[in-house]
């Protein structure tokens, strides 16, 4: 029985006794209501303790969900709204209807990690395409420890660049790192300049750090 499946038992199990926490780095992929694509496939952390269910994305946001009633699968979110899990994913995962999303949660993360190339692994990124490429320590939203993002690095006169980085999450975009400002193309950032080094922080809690040698190719 391989890991998903066990976990999945593991999981299934708790569903009906109130044993103790488990917790588990899962795949969330994010359907808007009504609609039959996923707007995001993101890594997301799952939790659960006598009936509660914490589901933590990494695009920040967090589902607290409290059991109600004596039936299994109705919960209230920490808004007070009705979600409702449901099966379908079998030993796969679980689906969780919310009044504006449906959350699908798969124990198998493996769809996260980007492509294997033994031969550029700073891929989807080539000098080809950019004027250098690198590996950026990178956190995801409400990880402690820091992993390695892909990044593209599109150098300008002065001193000035545009990062493209793959974000932990699989996402794309892009941080412009400016005279006078440094912006990002998804959203709020905020950036200090600490030594040698800028770390960036977006508006969903996830930190990127950039060397001013990739920036300036000093």
């Amino acid at each position: 029985m391989n890991r998903f499946i066990s976990l999945a038992v593991v999981i299934s199990t708790a569903w009906t006794t109130s044993a103790a926490a488990d917790t588990a780095n899962a795949r969330c992929d994010i359907y808007p209501k009504g609609e039959d694509h996923a707007s995001a496939m993101l890594a997301c952390t799952f939790g659960q303790r006598q009936g509660y269910v914490t589901i933590t994305r990494a695009d920040g946001v967090t589902h607290d969900l409290s059991p109600v009633g004596d039936t299994p699968g109705n919960y209230r979110d920490q808004d007070g709204r009705p979600v409702y899990r449901q099966s379908g994913l079998g030993d796969q995962g679980l689906i969780f209807r919310l009044p504006d999303e449906s959350v699908y949660v798969y124990w198998d993360t493996s769809a996260l990690l980007p492509p294997a190339d033994k031969d550029n692994p700073t891929a989807p990124y080539t000098t080809s395409d950019y004027d250098a490429t690198t590996l950026l320590r990178c956190r995801a939203a409400g990880a402690s420890d820091f992993g390695n993002c892909p990044a593209g690095i599109l150098r300008m006169d002065g001193d000035q660049a545009s990062v493209v980085v793959k974000s932990p999450a699989g996402e794309e975009f892009t941080i412009n790192f400016m005279a006078d400002y440094v912006n990002a193309t998804n959203g709020e950032v905020k950036a200090e300049l600490n030594g040698d080094t800028w770390t960036v922080t977006t508006d969903n809690g996830e930190v990127y750090e950039v060397p001013t040698a990739a920036i300036t190719g000093g």
